[in-house]
């Protein structure tokens, strides 16, 4: 990776800007197809559609539905998964530093970070690892716990308001962990040889997200978009042709958008029906924003940044250089912060406008956060953290041993919590 000859050297604020356009087995199963209409498959077995506990399942289009048995209500709290809530505005729960922090403690959790650190309700820092572990750290930088997947995790921990804590792993599980760091509950999403190589071995890893409802349910990505209930069981799944990598994002009326490798971003209504999808040149791995009016803003592998309508209409495009693999961040002011392959953080208006670029040294595939002082912090592929002002003035640097492809986490009292590809948990003040 290319690295910065000096701090703030390879920066280069390009204040530019532009216009942008418009434009049949009856038992034995992995999933219902495989059992005779009526019944369904139930963790392994084809049961009637109607068992004790849940009301009757339904054929949605290709979404399969069931009602909840008795759960309790376990919504996330504030900024405690991907993007600092389910509409995934980036806000961080603190300030970010005025000048170039200090580190004051690292640990190592021996493997790639590729999922943002997540800060829970009692300060706890929980951070993934592609040795396959979970990671509950104090801030003192003391491991408190660590549990267990099968395989390596691409997860941001999402933390519920009772404290469980939920993450995705390449094993194709989705894993409930309490607070302890025992294993709550894990339920297999798809039927993909997780031992396999090449896409049809990996469009079932558990990688987007997860984001948790208001009512607790549990939203993630696989070999489609699932809806999970707070006791692990399914709740409803939308299948896609291709894998789903994004995070899922929740609209206002419970809508849940979520992008595919097929070249859609998929519009999913709460029953778990399609509402709609819009096709795009290129992959969506990228987590859409849902801003206050209900706009949708996501990017496509196929170079361009969306502004999409709640009816799936395409309001306005930006293009960038290259892919756009990291979410957007949403200002106070409407503004969105995104990052592209093209080594560009972009700046853009409400109406599409572009305001101002900020280069780095490579490519930036993370997604931008907003600290409670208006900051704008981000990592890049030149081994790099930013801080940048909302009018794009640079603000400092960080330089790391790795790429970070991650969001910083900050905490209430400013303290500012950086993971990336040299498998440190890092700690700022």
């Amino acid at each position: 990776m290319v690295r910065l000859a000096a701090a703030l050297a390879a920066v280069v604020l390009a204040a530019q800007v532009g216009c942008s356009g418009t434009q049949s087995r009856q038992v034995g199963c992995s999933k219902d197809t495989d059992c005779r209409d009526p019944r369904v498959c139930d963790r392994g077995v084809c049961v009637d559609p109607t068992p004790a506990g849940m009301s009757p399942r339904h054929s949605a289009g290709d979404a399969s539905v069931a009602e909840p048995s008795a759960v309790p209500v376990t919504g996330s709290p504030a900024f405690a998964m991907f993007g600092g809530d389910a509409r995934h505005t980036g806000r961080r729960s603190g300030p970010a530093p005025a000048k170039a922090p200090t580190e004051i403690w690292k640990v190592d959790v021996h493997g790639v970070v590729a999922g943002s650190p997540t800060i829970g309700p009692d300060g706890t820092i929980y951070v993934t690892s592609h040795d396959g572990g979970l990671y509950a750290i104090d801030d003192k930088g003391t491991i408190k716990w660590t549990f267990k997947t099968g395989d390596r995790s691409w997860s941001t921990p999402a933390v519920a308001q009772d404290g469980t804590i939920y993450i995705g792993s390449d094993d194709d599980h989705l894993y409930a962990v309490k607070p302890d760091g025992t294993l709550k509950w894990k339920l297999r999403l798809g039927d993909c040889d997780p031992k396999g190589f090449g896409p049809e071995s990996s469009r079932c890893d558990v990688d987007g997200g997860p984001t948790i409802g208001p009512d607790g349910t549990i939203y993630t990505g696989g070999d489609g978009i699932y809806a999970v209930w707070a006791d692990g069981t399914l709740r409803w799944k939308l299948a896609t042709a291709e894998h789903v990598a994004s995070t899922p994002a929740l609209g206002a009326d419970g809508t849940v958008y979520a992008g595919s490798e097929d070249d859609a971003l998929y519009a999913v209504a709460p029953d778990g029906t399609k509402k709609w999808e819009v096709r795009t040149g290129g992959d969506v791995d990228a987590p859409a924003v849902i801003g206050p009016s209900g706009t949708i803003y996501v990017g496509s592998d196929d170079h361009t940044f969306y502004a999409i309508t709640p009816q799936g209409q395409v309001a306005w495009r930006v293009i960038t250089g290259e892919d756009i693999r990291g979410g957007a961040a949403l200002g106070a002011d409407g503004t969105l912060y995104v990052g592209s392959y093209d080594k560009k953080l972009y700046a853009i208006a409400p109406n599409g406008q572009v305001r101002w670029k900020l280069s780095a040294a490579d490519k930036i595939q993370s997604t931008p956060g907003i600290a409670t002082n208006g900051t704008i912090v981000f990592g890049a592929q030149d081994e790099h953290v930013y801080a940048v002002a909302p009018d794009g003035t640079l603000r400092w640097v960080l330089q790391f041993s790795g790429d970070v492809d991650t969001t910083p986490a900050i905490s209430t009292n400013g303290t500012m919590y950086v993971a990336g590809d040299d498998g440190q948990l890092h700690a700022f003040r």
